[in-house]
């Protein structure tokens, strides 16, 4: 019996769920992924789990957790990664990242979640405590960048791999074509599909893809999709993507400020018309950034099912 996405498209199910890169292959539709974080405590768990009880209905072809350096929120990840892949029927990802990190333990989270049923890891170089402008740092334990950390997980276990793009410049070097020929680099190290920081601007993803072509390289590259929730958001996301949140989208969140149902309402609007403009051209699936909450991309799946692009 075919399964139907959350696109009105179907997918033939196997006893054993494809990767990641196999229902990219088989281009039957884009593929559609959410990402949490690890919960702090046990409200937090309790909203996550909220979080992924309304989701899951929408059929998601994965979802992930972040990962961060510190041994607190590694644990927590991996807690996390468990508790979702235990009691759901979602394919998880697991995130990781090299930041502030002995290659040994690297190596320990890639085995926790090989041991746990994992056949994804999102490896990401990550940034330091300072933020995404702050000077990178190599853990003189370590590994140099997220090349390397495709080569190691690939060492491992028998992972498909995806890896960051950035349609805005990475904020360190703020190099476009140094951002394409990092991730060529990434594919030839074993990396599977790559997953966008967030973005505002189609255009800039569009541009990433074809500098990505132009070097020859067929790696597919999902959107990261973050809705904007509250006007307080406007100067962190633009931090997170390297580039300002374009002036249109501050001016449409300007003008319902005082009404945060209004702001939400028009943040997931935004975010549809851009889903909507990237399914059209061609974008091979959407990664939600659900900041542990559903509503805001429920909102967007029911646009995008309105629209049908």
């Amino acid at each position: 019996m075919p399964e139907t996405t959350p696109a009105g498209q179907t997918r033939p199910t196997t006893a054993e769920s494809p990767t990641i890169a196999e229902r990219l292959a088989e281009a039957n539709g884009p593929l559609f992924g959410f990402e949490f974080f690890p919960p702090k405590d046990d409200a937090g768990a309790a909203q996550l789990r909220d979080a992924i009880g309304h989701l899951e209905p929408l059929g998601p072809d994965f979802v992930s957790v972040t990962y961060g350096a510190s041994g607190s929120t590694r644990e927590r990840t991996i807690k996390a990664t468990r508790e979702i892949a235990s009691t759901t029927n979602l394919t998880v990802m697991g995130h990781l990242t090299c930041a502030s990190q002995a290659t040994a333990d690297l190596v320990r989270t890639v085995e926790a979640y090989g041991e746990t049923g994992l056949k994804h890891v999102l490896a990401i170089r990550g940034d330091m405590p300072g933020g995404p402008t702050a000077p990178w740092e190599q853990h003189p334990e370590g590994l140099a960048n997220a090349t390397e950390l495709v080569r190691l997980v690939k060492q491992h276990g028998d992972f498909c791999v995806g890896v960051a793009a950035f349609p805005d410049v990475h904020p360190e070097k703020q190099d476009a074509a140094l951002d394409a020929r990092i991730l060529v680099e990434k594919a030839e190290a074993g990396a599977d599909f790559a997953i966008t920081q967030l973005f505002f601007n189609p255009d800039a993803y569009f541009d990433l893809v074809e500098r990505v072509r132009d070097l020859g390289c067929q790696i597919p590259i999902i959107p990261g999709i973050m809705p904007i929730t509250n006007v307080r958001q406007i100067e962190r996301f633009a931090e997170l993507s390297g580039a300002p949140v374009p002036e249109q989208v501050v001016n449409r969140l300007g003008a319902v400020a005082d009404d945060p149902a209004q702001v939400r309402k028009v943040g997931s609007r935004i975010a549809s018309e851009i889903a909507v403009t990237l399914l059209r051209g061609g974008a091979p699936g959407l990664q939600f950034f659900t900041q542990n909450r559903s509503l805001a991309t429920r909102e967007i799946f029911a646009k995008l099912a309105e629209s049908r692009w």
